[in-house]
């Protein structure tokens, strides 16, 4: 559970997160709500953010908001979120600005293709964290699920909102009767 918290510490942490997410946040989010501060456990940060891949929106956004309103409310939630969205765009309005002036040039383009590639280098991390408590507590109801979207979205590239509508409710289903069984 969130510890009770003030909108300034979630306001820096959510900034440290942003700045340190080049190529995606959700890493670092993950290593600084769970790992270095425990406002989190591993299945609680999982759990949020399946919540949050539902609803409309960034999911990291969707994850601050979530997270900072658990610990300080509205004041939290706002916080929170300012302080993952604010430095970015202020960031990425220079470096649209510099890539207008630069982007023609071909070291430019060489360092945007390094930093692809670790991008997704950081998404299959985080990926791999993430599904480990899931596959550890609850292999055989989780595995399936993961491998069933995984296969869809990958392998079939059937659309991400047609998935989440096919296995939400399944997975939910499967979650409800294994819980009523135990």
């Amino acid at each position: 559970m969130t510890p009770r918290l003030r909108p300034w510490p979630l306001f820096l942490t959510f900034v440290a997160i942003t700045l340190s997410g080049f190529g995606g946040a959700l890493p670092f989010a993950r290593r600084m709500l769970v790992e270095r501060r425990n406002w989190l456990t591993a299945e609680e940060f999982t759990e949020t953010l399946s919540l949050c891949q539902s609803l409309p929106g960034p999911n990291i956004v969707n994850l601050s908001i979530v997270v900072g309103s658990r610990a300080c409310g509205w004041r939290g939630a706002v916080s929170a979120g300012f302080g993952l969205v604010g430095p970015p765009v202020v960031l990425v309005t220079v470096l649209g600005v510099l890539y207008g002036r630069f982007g023609a040039l071909g070291e430019v383009r060489d360092a945007l293709t390094g930093l692809g590639a670790c991008a997704c280098g950081l998404v299959a991390a985080t990926a791999a964290r993430m599904a480990e408590p899931l596959l550890k507590s609850r292999l055989a109801l989780a595995a399936p699920f993961m491998f069933a979207a995984f296969c869809g979205v990958a392998l079939l590239h059937w659309p991400l909102p047609d998935m989440l509508l096919g296995l939400a409710p399944a997975s939910i289903a499967a979650a409800w009767f294994r819980r009523r069984r135990s």
